[in-house]
Parts: C-alpha cells; structure tokens; sequence
C-alpha cells in the first residue's frame, strides 16, 4: 500500500477543495491546513523520509487526488465570473488562483510561527510542509484542467485518463494535444512523464520550505512564493494554449 493510499482520496478532495476557496480568512484556511495535515500524516510516516524526499510519496498522493478534483464547465465558469469568455476569462483564473495559492502560503506560514517550528532539512521534511504542498498543486491541477475548459481544449476518457492528462500538462507547463483522441494512462504516465512530475514536486516542495521562516516572515514569504509560482504557471499555459488554436 502507497502513502497515498492511506488517506481517503474523497477526504483528500474535500479538504482541498475547502482550502482553494478565495473567501476564507487565515486563521480558516490554517485549520483546514492542520485538517489536512492529520490527514496526511499517517501515509508520511509510513513511506519513510526517503519516499518523501524522492518525491514518490508526493507523486502517489497527487496521481491519487487528480482525478477527484472538480472543474466547473464553461457556463459555470462564465457565471462565477460575471460572464467574462475567452482571454479575459482566462486571465481571470489566473488571478484567482494565484490569489488562493497566496493564501495557503500565508495560512502555512501563519500555521508554523504559531507552532515556532525550525526549517528543516528537505530529508526531514515535516508533514505540514507536504500538507501545503498538495493543497497547492491541487488549485493549480484545477487552474490547468479550467483553462483547457476555457479554450475548449478538454480530453476526453475516463476519470484517471483526463486526470493524469492534467498532471502531465501542469508539470510540463504545456496545453494538451487533444487531436490524437484520449489520452492513454500509459502515455501520460509512462517512465519520463512520471520522472517529470516527481522532480517538479520535489521542487515545489522544496521550495515551499520559506513557509517555515520564524514569524511572520514565513507567511510573507510563502505567500509571495505561492502567488509567482502559480502565475507563472498560468502564465505558460495560457501562451502554449494560445499556439494551439
């Protein structure tokens, strides 16, 4: 059984879910946080430090939950944003994502001053660390899937299918190419696609560790982190979808 296994992956889309929403405050979304990280840390313990550190533990986890996450259709989307269409609709979930990745690194940063945890080492990683990180690339799984709904550029097939066709594009930083058909689970995450996707995580979490600065330092830093990673993101997509119309 994988670390990702041990959690339910429904508790897993709920929870981030409940974090990606803009209208919470800190002290919300730093609940939720420590919700999700009691969550998680079961399956950490289990994996070991090393799964942690070679980003199986993370891959497993976020493979998992990808194709649990929901993604609003076009006139969902239109209406959640006061029936903006096409690049102005586009750069609008940008935003908004980048908002609410800013927001999880200020709730994690927030989380850790009150509890004066030290950096530590990214062979130690601590759970909560792990915790920020998955909600984190869950808003932006979300922010790549609504985008591709944007540019009617949605895959077709099954939940895992679509799913994994999503974590290839966010780890790439690339639009799909639809016009071969569905995508195969054993193209999008064949060898050189999963080795892609574990040494972004790694990155990411790697990153994400400022979070963990003493004060208010942490929660500056994470969010600022968070909100130009998740920008730049959104950014290359939207300038690779564009080539492909």
């Amino acid at each position: 059984m994988s670390g990702g296994e041990l959690v339910p992956r429904e508790e897993l889309g709920v929870l981030v879910g409940q974090l990606s929403e803009e209208g919470l405050d800190t002290r919300s979304r730093a609940r939720l946080l420590t919700r999700l990280t009691r969550a998680l840390a079961g399956g950490l313990r289990s994996a070991g430090a090393r799964a942690v550190a070679s980003g199986a533990y993370l891959t497993d986890v976020v493979s998992g939950m990808a194709p649990h996450l929901p993604v609003r259709d076009l006139v969902t989307l239109r209406e959640h944003h006061g029936g903006l269409s096409g690049d102005a609709l586009a750069d609008a979930l940008v935003a908004q994502a980048s908002r609410t990745t800013a927001a999880i690194g200020a709730a994690g940063g927030a989380l850790a001053s009150a509890e004066s945890l030290a950096p530590p080492s990214l062979l130690a990683a601590p759970v909560q660390l792990v915790a920020e990180t998955v909600a984190v690339v869950a808003v932006e799984l979300k922010l790549v899937a609504e985008l591709h709904v944007v540019y009617g550029r949605t895959p077709t097939g099954s939940a895992p299918q679509v799913g994994a066709a999503y974590l290839q594009s966010w780890a790439g930083k690339r639009g799909l190419d639809i016009t071969g058909g569905p995508p195969t689970l054993g193209a999008v995450l064949g060898t050189a696609a999963r080795q892609q996707l574990r040494a972004r995580l790694v990155r990411r979490l790697g990153r994400n560790v400022s979070t963990l600065a003493p004060f208010l330092a942490g929660a500056l830093a994470g969010a600022e982190l968070n909100r130009r990673e998740t920008k730049n993101l959104g950014d290359s997509l939207l300038r690779d979808l564009h080539k492909k119309r």
